[in-house]
């Protein structure tokens, strides 16, 4: 029997926890449920849940320091719940790692679809809903992408990436020189029931730039392409 996908719901709200539970029980999620950062964090590594819904706000540690510390040892997508509308609290939680935010009020509804959309781009330990068959190697100058090991190196140096930077590489380095659109990125990356704005998306090339070492012009290998969208440069030194 294949087993469930598992969603690890944080936060301290009693009532939400419970509907979530219910909402995503129904779409056939297995479900972990936890009331602050320290319990999350334990559970996390006890059970390995394949999405983890964490809420911005937790008595004792915040949701971003749970998401820095998850990230030390889970590749689980992280859905983060803030209820505040702000920007920057939007970026820097993608900056930490989560792959996805929703500002509270939401729809249990569009948490279930966002949890779906996660599960239909399955990187490293998430359990697959329709696995694609891995590509070759990749070869891109001194990048190589190896699907199939789910391994990104530079010059022989591996680069350690979130499942959501993973995707957004794989997307562009499927067609190296060519204009990969935000709408593009949006749907091969966050799926159909996406529900955001795009951008999320410059963000997490911002993040993904960063990790491959892009701290000039002349070593950048994503290229902007101004109101449009990111290639991914065939000619590299």
């Amino acid at each position: 029997m294949i087993p469930l996908p598992t969603v690890l719901i944080v936060d301290d709200e009693e009532r939400l926890r419970d509907l979530l539970r219910g909402y995503l029980a129904q779409a056939g999620f297995a479900v972990l449920l936890a009331a602050d950062g320290p319990s999350a964090l334990a559970l996390a590594q006890q059970r390995q849940p394949d999405v983890v819904v964490l809420d911005l706000m937790l008595p004792g540690i915040d949701g971003l320091e749970v998401c820095r510390q998850l990230r030390r040892f889970s590749d689980a997508y992280v859905l983060m719940l803030t209820a505040r509308a702000e920007e920057i609290d939007r970026v820097v939680g993608l900056e930490v790692g989560a792959d996805d935010y929703l500002t509270k009020p939401f729809s249990p509804r569009e948490l279930v679809a966002r949890v779906r959309a996660m599960l239909r781009r399955p990187r490293g330990g998430a359990i697959p809903l329709a696995p694609p068959p891995a590509p070759p190697a990749i070869t891109l100058g001194p990048l190589r992408i190896d699907d199939a090991h789910h391994e990104v190196t530079r010059d022989g140096v591996p680069i350690i990436l979130t499942t959501t930077e993973y995707s957004l590489l794989t997307t562009l380095a499927t067609h190296p020189g060519r204009i990969c659109t935000r709408a593009r990125l949006l749907e091969q990356v966050w799926g159909n029931d996406y529900f955001g704005d795009d951008h999320v998306v410059d963000v997490h090339i911002a993040n993904l730039r960063k990790k491959l070492g892009e701290d000039s012009a002349q070593l950048r290998l994503i290229e902007t392409v101004r109101g449009v969208g990111y290639r991914l440069r065939v000619e590299t030194s």
